[in-house]
């Protein structure tokens, strides 16, 4: 059968980026991307030349992890830049991963750099002893250094909520663990000054142990991101919501089962791809409604998501031996009408008749016929026998050669007609001549509630009759009107 698809940008967080013009989308991107890299320019250099002028670890480590910054600060403006342009050919789904990738190097570095922090603190703490010269220089750097993360950890957070960036999440994320760790390197530089001022012996580790506190605070932050990344790169499913997308799918009328849920993250768009099972029976036309009825139920979850659904063909308990029948001609791609079915000492006995193009030779009909009835009898083996009636269905566009004036025709078929008192009216007659053969059609009033089986058995009837009455015509063509709709 069939994929059904719809797409879309997707945000499963508090922001909708679906509802943003791409343009406007880009350019808040990378002009908060920017502002970082600005920041991170000149909180870095005022870092390193504290830093170097004091001796201070803390300081340092917060150089190195600020110098760190700028380069994930720089990798991000590139990748914002990169990660919202359009599928291509080479990239179907979108650059997205580009983001994600962008905030994996940033996790990356700032893992190295607490590698080097921490030997450092070591070596400070039980082999090499730096005297540590606070400064008013060193606490004011490292002030402003807190205000302006605070800063821009807001600024890019809102713009990471906004469009579900996570690349600017990642910065976000980093500079507000800046500010409680500059805040624990203002809190050391303190107690060193403390501890030299009052003669206190044990208080001049406290910069490298300022250092060793600011080193596990990014390790925890950045393990964490580092799992969301990684699980984005590796196209892991958010937890839980194979589970909702398989409830809500399963609750969709006409959706029998769900047989395949997978999910995969490209950036801030979310990508479903679904097999449900639907009745086999079912029109193409109703597949794809129901498909968009199972697009619907996945964005209610993830929403806006690109969402594509195979439907299977599947068997319902609730079969008749009709919908068997009809199920086994589908199959085969044929249309089969007038089915009979009657169940004689216990076995069932099929007529029904299949149509064929007509150009088929009647050896080719026969052997497609004979392939549908073993198929039949596969599927049903209470059948005893198949008795299949080959039509020839029309593969050209007939051209009438003329339409017939003919009132003697159409009062034959009047009369015909009044010989049932079901039949109200007959009106609309048509008679034309195709390849040198009569055609007759004509529109009948009946009324409204009258059985479809007794309106079929009339149709029939009146054909007969007529036919027998007139035998030049070859074909005629019945159609019923209810009263309610043919008011005269």
């Amino acid at each position: 059968m069939a994929c059904f698809r719809s797409s879309g940008d997707n945000s499963c967080m508090s922001g909708n980026p679906a509802i943003y013009s791409p343009g406007s989308m880009r350019a808040e991107k990378r002009t908060a991307a920017g502002n970082s890299v600005l920041v991170a320019i000149l909180i870095t250099g005022l870092k390193i030349a504290v830093g170097v002028s004091t001796g201070s670890l803390g300081i340092l480590s917060e150089a190195a992890h600020s110098g760190l910054d700028l380069m994930a600060a720089s990798i991000t403006f590139l990748s914002v830049g990169v990660s919202d342009k359009p599928a291509d050919a080479d990239h179907q789904y979108g650059h997205g991963k580009v983001e994600n990738f962008s905030a994996f190097v940033e996790t990356t570095l700032l893992l190295l750099t607490c590698a080097w922090v921490v030997y450092e603190a070591v070596v400070r703490l039980f082999y090499r002893h730096i005297e540590i010269e606070p400064s008013l220089a060193a606490f004011a750097v490292m002030l402003l250094s807190m205000a302006l993360d605070w800063w821009r950890s807001r600024a890019l957070n809102r713009i990471a909520v906004k469009y579900d960036s996570q690349a600017l999440e990642a910065d976000a994320l980093h500079f507000s663990t800046d500010v409680w760790s500059a805040g624990v390197v203002v809190l050391g530089l303190l107690l060193v000054f403390l501890g030299r001022a009052f003669h206190i012996e044990w208080l001049r580790n406290a910069d490298p142990i300022a250092a060793l506190f600011v080193a596990g605070v990014i390790v925890f932050v950045s393990w964490r991101l580092a799992r969301r990344t990684v699980d984005a790169l590796l196209d892991a499913a958010p937890a839980g919501v194979r589970a909702q997308i398989t409830a809500a799918v399963s609750r969709v009328d006409g959706v029998l089962e769900v047989d395949r849920v997978r999910i995969r993250r490209s950036g801030n768009r979310y990508f479903a791809d679904l097999a449900v099972g639907l009745a086999r029976n079912v029109t193409f036309q109703r597949s794809e409604q129901l498909g968009e009825a199972v697009t619907s139920a996945v964005q209610k979850i993830l929403p806006n998501a690109d969402v594509t659904v195979l439907p299977l063909p599947r068997a319902q308990g609730s079969e008749n031996v009709f919908d068997r029948i009809r199920a086994a001609a589908t199959r085969h791609n044929l249309n089969v009408h007038d089915i009979s079915v009657q169940e004689l000492a216990g076995q069932l006995h099929v007529e029904q008749h299949v149509e064929l193009d007509e150009r088929m030779t009647l050896k080719g009909a026969h052997d497609e016929v004979t392939e549908l009835e073993a198929s039949m009898r596969r599927d049903l083996p209470e059948i005893a026998d198949i008795l299949t009636h080959i039509e020839s269905e029309p593969a050209t566009i007939e051209r009438p050669e003329a339409l017939v004036a003919d009132a003697v025709l159409e009062r034959s078929l009047k009369a015909v007609a009044a010989d049932f008192p079901e039949v109200l009216d007959v009106h609309d007659v048509i008679i034309k001549r195709v390849r040198g053969r009569l055609y007759v059609s004509c529109h009948c009033t009946l009324p409204d509630t009258l059985p479809l089986a007794r309106v079929h058995d009339i149709q029939t009837e009146m054909e007969i009759h007529f036919k027998q009455r007139t035998p030049e015509i070859f074909r005629v063509l019945i159609h019923p009107e209810p009263s309610t709709d043919n008011r005269r």
